[in-house]
């Protein structure tokens, strides 16, 4: 049992809009908190969700002395929409067509500041999507965060990453049972364990299979035992509506999408005021460090530092694996230290 405070909750954001044009009927925001608020209301961390994640998959960082330390921070995770504890697709068949990534941290800034009283959010930190949703925080919000740490993210999805995602989409949209609107007559089953194998090639890198990682650090007698086990039974535990869902918004992710921007990434980029800490891993294949050094050129005080890894994506996040979570505990408390 875990020696801090933690809290979870539902906040109510009644008939929410959203950008696309749609509506969320009687929205709810799922959270959980770790830590205590201080008397000024200035020690938050927002720590969002990444692609299927659930609060209770991101605490494996959270403790004195951890990556994020709850006894000197306010560590609050939302939960994004469609992760099935938030207002998700696979609850809704009206669900709007898009959620974007800056409809969720729309809903996340009247968490923090109208629930939760927030008077600074002294950083934004997030893996993957949920780095990708700490960007949408620095640039739609500069006056309200310090810093943000963007790990194994982007501010915009590449053209490649889109390909991944195109791939990933159009395999539930030829499942039998899909009827449109990204949703589905009955869970497609086949589609799903297609789906896991797909992501299972990004995930982790090729030189994580040459060395055949999946046997000697992961356990697994072959590869296809490791595809069933690690891939195909972690899919199959979703809804396809909610992965169809939450990648359309990894789709749209981008930063300078709305006004005032219309799609200027650079200027959205130089809007920040936040210190980001950029930390790409050096084999991820959907968030290259190209992207983020063409990324640091535009940010008022950026830095970056690649994770060394051979574990792909898998680096960002990194439970069990001490030499990563070594090197991005250590960067995370120098930056917020700084």
């Amino acid at each position: 049992m875990a020696d801090w405070k933690i809290e979870e909750g539902r906040f109510q954001l009644g008939d929410l809009p959203v950008e696309s044009g749609g509506i969320i009927r009687s929205a709810e925001l799922a959270w959980q908190s770790h830590g205590v608020i201080n008397a000024s209301r200035d020690n938050v961390i927002v720590y969002p969700c990444s692609y299927t994640a659930r609060h209770e998959d991101l605490t494996w960082l959270i403790g004195p002395g951890q990556i994020l330390d709850p006894t000197k921070y306010f560590i609050v995770i939302p939960d994004m929409f469609s992760n099935g504890l938030s207002s998700s697709a696979g609850d809704d068949p009206r669900f709007p067509d898009l959620v974007t990534m800056g409809d969720n941290v729309k809903a996340q800034y009247r968490l923090l500041t109208e629930y939760f009283q927030v008077s600074t959010v002294q950083c934004a930190y997030g893996f993957s999507m949920g780095a990708g949703q700490a960007y949408h925080w620095a640039a739609l919000y500069p006056e309200l965060v310090e810093r943000a740490i963007v790990v194994c993210g982007s501010a915009r999805t590449s053209d490649h990453n889109k390909v991944f995602l195109s791939g990933l989409l159009r395999t539930l949209e030829a499942a039998p049972e899909y009827r449109g609107g990204g949703q589905f007559s009955a869970e497609p089953v086949k589609s799903l364990i297609a789906f896991g194998h797909i992501y299972a090639g990004w995930g982790l890198s090729q030189d994580f299979y040459r060395a055949g990682l999946y046997r000697s650090a992961l356990g697994a007698p072959d590869l296809q035992s490791f595809l069933k086990t690690d891939w195909e039974a972690s899919f199959l535990s979703h809804r396809a509506a909610d992965l169809y869902a939450q990648a359309k918004t990894w789709y749209h992710a981008d930063i300078s999408a709305r006004a005032p921007f219309d799609g200027d990434l650079p200027a959205a980029l130089a809007s920040i005021r936040a210190r980001v800490l950029l930390l790409p891993s050096e084999t991820d294949l959907y968030f290259r460090v190209a992207d983020n050094e063409a990324e640091l050129t535009h940010l008022r005080s950026g830095e970056l530092r690649v994770i060394p890894s051979i574990w792909g994506h898998r680096a960002g996040s990194p439970a069990g694996l001490d030499h990563e979570e070594t090197f991005l505990r250590v960067a995370v408390h120098e930056w917020l230290n700084s």
